[in-house]
């Protein structure tokens, strides 16, 4: 065999393998792109600008954290065919599978509400009225949802997906110094010490990277797209590349308020985009546009992780390979929790900054609860034969779910005690 036909060679082997992953790519890469929604755009803005580059050492840390906990709903998905609400209920009986039901309802339905706060508040930068963005959002998601094929929908996110990055040539455009983010960003500290408002950021910052909600949806859009046991290994890789971009577009607009906005008090990030814009108007609007876009496929996949639940649980039709009359009401409960939760935003006077950040420590409040009933799912030898979790694997999510305890522990105290922490 010469050379030209050993390179045509790995060029087929290698053009099979990448054209194989992007059948198998989707549920890993949309729900890690989606996490970084309106909320935790606010988050990451607010972060930059608080504490500048030193929390970038943290968010790189939430990379192997987030992949380990949502490549175990890949394997659960796949091996039990069931979506995680389902498990549950099938696994721990009636009394925790509504627990975790209920809890799931009223987290997604306060995290849609920021979205719309994102949504709202970015388009009002360039003279939108929030009830035309309200109107748009709901109009424009029917469309997206209603045509009846899931491979579809997946597709048409996967392209907000990729608006997402807006936000790495932006970073370029304040010319950051690179040797003050290697210096202050990648070498542990906490800035300021130990205090509640650093615990407050610390856990916003894993409640949007890490939500219950993703759980529930990466394990049922693994049963809707009708992955099976050999796709695994591509379901994961794809899970590791959506944890990777997400925690990278994350360092990004930390980089884009650490370095033009740092000692300024940003509540949300329209308020970031708005203050940017005096500097530069393009980084200001590519800020605002992104905002939009993380508004906007946070509200997708939230909404559709609740009528997947709901779905599951009372055996109504609940995929997306269907028409609205064959699965009226998963439908329902989709419209229902968009239209509600975006009518709130057009309520006069209503705490939504409050609610944004509040939302986020709420998430990784709840978290190790959800975490628990995953990783004893991914025990249960009979169910999971060859995926269940190995030693390593149970030793690195026990040590998630400790650390996340331990921080909301001593958030707590921070709390009731403002003065111990210095």
């Amino acid at each position: 065999m010469n050379i030209f036909s050993k390179l045509y060679y790995k060029f087929r082997k290698y053009s099979k393998a990448v054209q194989l992953y992007l059948v198998i790519a989707g549920p890993g890469l949309v729900v890690m792109i989606a996490d970084n929604d309106a909320g935790g755009i606010t988050t990451y803005a607010a972060t930059g600008a608080k504490y500048g580059y030193n929390l970038i050492w943290f968010l790189l840390i939430l990379i192997p954290v987030a992949y380990y906990v949502q490549e175990m709903t890949v394997r659960l998905g796949v091996v039990t065919k069931r979506g995680h609400a389902e498990a549950i209920f099938h696994g721990f009986g009636a009394f925790w599978g509504w627990f975790s039901l209920i809890d799931l309802m009223i987290l997604d339905w306060l995290t849609l509400v920021t979205e719309f706060v994102g949504m709202t508040s970015a388009l009002h930068i360039f003279g939108v009225p929030p009830w035309l963005t309200v109107l748009s959002v709901v109009a424009l998601m029917g469309m997206i949802m209603l045509n009846g094929r899931y491979w579809t929908w997946e597709k048409i996110t996967m392209m907000f997906c990729a608006l997402n990055l807006i936000y790495i040539p932006g970073a370029f455009m304040v010319n950051p110094s690179v040797s003050d983010i290697i210096g202050n960003g990648l070498i542990p500290n906490f800035p300021g010490g130990f205090n509640g408002e650093l615990f407050f950021i610390l856990m916003a910052n894993i409640g949007t990277t890490i939500a219950p909600w993703m759980l529930f949806f990466q394990q049922s859009a693994v049963v809707d797209k009708g992955m099976q046991e050999k796709d695994i290994p591509w379901g994961k890789f794809d899970t590791l590349l959506g944890a990777v971009l997400t925690v990278v577009v994350a360092i990004f607009i930390v980089i884009v308020t650490g370095t033009v906005l740092k000692g300024v008090n940003i509540d949300d990030a329209s308020q970031a985009a708005e203050q940017l814009m005096h500097t530069n108007h393009y980084v200001g609007a590519f800020m605002a546009i992104g905002l939009f876009d993380a508004g906007l496929l946070g509200a997708i996949c939230i909404s559709l992780a609740s009528s997947w639940a709901f779905g599951e649980i009372f055996g109504w039709a609940h995929t997306l390979n269907t028409k609205i009359k064959e699965a009226p009401w998963f439908y329902f409960i989709y419209f229902f929790a968009l239209a509600t939760s975006g009518l709130v935003v057009l309520i006069p006077g209503a705490p939504l900054v409050m609610i944004t950040l509040f939302v986020q420590v709420v998430a990784v409040t709840l978290l190790p609860a959800a975490l628990v009933f995953l990783i004893l799912l991914l025990n249960d030898k009979k169910h999971m034969g060859e995926y269940c979790n190995t030693t390593s694997q149970n030793l690195i999510s026990g040590f998630i779910v400790i650390s996340i305890v331990i921080l909301s522990t001593l958030y707590g105290i921070s709390v009731m005690f403002p003065n111990i922490f210095h």
